[in-house]
């Protein structure tokens, strides 16, 4: 691959070799050491092979004296390609300048890719980057790694690590999330847990403190479930900082609204392109007029990164499509509505219970009234009650 790549820069012919006695014009390459290849023969008095473009030079003025006929078939390679441009001479400086371009361009970063964040947005890391100088344009060989490293880490403390590698003109960027330490138990502050909901006890573990209830008894919101006072024989009541876990059985009842009668979308088939191209952080419109007044539509955009050869330009194309619509009454069904309503409850309800615990069965059911469906949903769940409050307790010498 290499030899046909130098081949090609240094320019190479290929030709028809035609003679009675066609292998002298092999023998004649081989005493003047001319390289040839890719030797095809078309019948027993004539071939074709490729030369270098000074070897074929050279066997045309030593083939005078052989009764042959060469003839030219094709000519390749980059010398070949400029002489076209030799009475085209702006052609040719663009075509140089455009060159010269793309190779200066590919010490630039014009793209970057982030990888290793989960918890952490993209468009956070690249802001934290593009604020220590580090954005499309930037020059890849003057980027220092660990001043980048330093400085977006005190601006995300959400990440512990944090490296930028420039392969050609695209930035890849990696990252190491933080561990959060898990929080702290708090064992001095004297406390009681009492229930945030009302439930059916199922399991009660104190860890420290006096459990107030058993499993199988009902216990009502705010009641005490575990006690940090603690009765002893020797020296009284002892303060403590009661902790532990009560899993009970608790009971919701949501209701939702649903209308009968909702606006649809309804697409009316006009659609506007707005193209535009756009060089890093700037933006080139080919359209006059982007705003559209009192018009009700969906806008979807499409970026299409811009590439020469397999190398990545700093430019991309941005197509915005606006899709028309109008909004149209629309009844729907009582069973639509229902299930509609069913799973917006169904989430709200996830966001209750999720924290604590799950969900055991649900119950959906509706009812319609004054064009409206109320939906009603019961569910049975099986979650951690148990809550911490603080006792306050009088301090030695204070009065009451």
């Amino acid at each position: 691959m290499l030899t046909g790549i130098i081949n090609r820069l240094r320019g190479q012919v290929r030709i028809r070799a035609e003679s009675a006695f066609p292998e002298r014009i092999l023998n004649l390459c081989g005493a003047r050491e001319l390289a040839f290849w890719d030797v095809v023969w078309e019948s027993p008095t004539a071939f074709t092979c490729r030369l270098g473009r000074r070897d074929w030079h050279t066997l045309r003025q030593a083939a005078k004296n052989l009764d042959c006929t060469l003839t030219v078939v094709g000519r390749e390679g980059a010398p070949y390609f400029f002489f076209r441009f030799r009475r085209r001479q702006a052609l040719l400086i663009g075509l140089l300048l455009c060159a010269t371009g793309l190779f200066l361009g590919s010490f630039f970063v014009w793209d970057f890719v982030v990888e290793g964040n989960e918890t952490v947005p993209t468009e956070e890391i690249l802001r934290a980057l593009e604020k220590n100088d580090v954005h499309l344009g930037s020059f890849g060989l003057s980027l220092n790694g660990e001043r980048i490293r330093n400085h977006v880490l005190l601006d995300i403390p959400e990440l512990s690590w944090i490296t930028v590698n420039v392969s050609g003109c695209r930035a890849h960027v990696q990252v190491r999330e933080r561990i959060p330490a898990p929080e702290r138990l708090d064992r001095q502050t004297p406390s009681n847990m009492i229930a945030r909901r009302a439930g059916l006890v199922l399991k009660v573990r104190a860890v420290e403190g006096v459990a107030n209830v058993q499993p199988g008894s009902a216990v009502e919101k705010d009641e005490l479930l575990i006690s940090g006072v603690e009765d002893t024989d020797t020296v009284g009541a002892r303060v403590l900082a009661g902790m532990g876990s009560v899993t009970a059985r608790t009971w919701y009842t949501l209701t939702a609204p649903m209308p009968l009668e909702v606006l649809e979308k309804q697409y009316t088939g006009e659609e506007k392109a707005l193209v535009s191209l756009a060089f890093g952080t700037h933006r080139i419109k080919f359209f006059s007029n982007s705003s559209i007044q009192g018009e009700k539509y969906d806008k979807i955009t499409n970026r299409h990164p811009l590439s020469l050869f397999g190398l990545r330009l700093p430019a991309t194309l941005v197509v915005e499509t606006c899709r028309f619509y109008e909004a149209v009454p629309t009844v729907r069904a009582p069973a639509e509505a229902e299930q509609a309503g069913e799973n917006i409850l169904t989430a709200y309800l996830a966001s209750l219970v999720e924290p604590y615990g799950t969900v055991s069965s649900t119950l959906c059911s509706s009812r319609q009234k004054d064009g409206v469906l109320l939906v009603t949903l019961s569910a049975e769940c099986v979650e951690e009650i148990g809550v911490r409050v603080p006792i306050y307790t009088e301090e030695p010498g204070e009065s009451p």
